[in-house]
């Protein structure tokens, strides 16, 4: 499906070199979107802007550093034009239990999948107001609504993720400013096939959803494509679940 108003638009997706933020910056680029993307990892990142023609702006950054965060910006700006589709996808759900849990561990966690949300944000927010409109769409999980242990670093910043997003778009919406949430199911990327699935989790999985169908990162951007979009123009304070309907 195309939708004309993200004709030229400025996107930046975070973490955008691999799994879901691949797909999503294929997917802009393919609505004639003008976009950019954060990621630490250089290699793949390369490699995806190679092959998609060179089209995407790759920024190489650390995004729990916050004035690396706003230096990315910046450059954005520089070289495309203000940001009107925010795409917080950054995420980092490495495993520990409560008793394991030392600060360094927490504070590491809740600044991928948390604090760089909140300050991308921050960083892209003059540019959007300028333009009297944005689009603001935070990627959450439905791994704490599921009740999911073994991870509570990573639930908790997913769970305040939620609050963040209404937050936002009850303080920006007067500013014509979206916020919405995208929580994605057990989405089957390079990282989770080779770290969490095995053959019995997924059945289970699929044995949950109404859908009984693997999720891929693909099946993500259409739902992200609507929210960017004028389509969504009165879409805000929002919890989308793609997830073949578990939750």
């Amino acid at each position: 499906m195309k939708f004309p108003s993200l004709q030229d638009r400025v996107v930046l997706v975070t973490g955008g070199g691999a799994g879901i933020g691949e797909a999503l910056v294929e997917a802009f680029l393919e609505q004639g979107a003008r976009v950019a993307f954060f990621d630490r990892a250089i290699e793949p990142s390369e490699s995806l802007v190679d092959r998609l023609g060179g089209k995407p702006l790759f920024v190489p950054l650390d995004l729990t550093d916050v004035e690396a965060i706003r230096a990315g910006v910046t450059r954005v700006e520089e070289e495309l034009g203000p940001v009107q589709v925010l795409v917080n996808n950054a995420g980092w759900d490495e495993r520990c239990d409560i008793e394991d849990m030392t600060p360094e561990f927490w504070d590491l966690v809740q600044g991928i999948n948390l604090k760089s949300y909140v300050f991308t944000t921050q960083a892209v927010l003059a540019g959007m107001k300028s333009t009297g409109s944005g689009s603001i769409i935070n990627m959450g999980s439905t791994s704490w609504r599921l009740a999911i242990g073994g991870m509570p670093a990573y639930t908790s910043a997913k769970a305040g993720i939620e609050g963040l997003t209404r937050g936002l778009a009850r303080d920006l919406g007067g500013h014509g400013i979206r916020a919405n949430v995208i929580l994605p199911g057990w989405v089957m990327t390079k990282r989770q096939r080779e770290r969490w699935v095995t053959p019995e989790a997924l059945a289970e999985t699929l044995e949950r959803q109404c859908v009984p169908l693997e999720l891929q990162a693909t099946d993500i951007a259409p739902t992200v494509l609507f929210l960017a979009s004028d389509a969504a123009r009165a879409v805000t304070a929002q919890s989308w679940c793609v997830d073949g309907g578990v939750t």
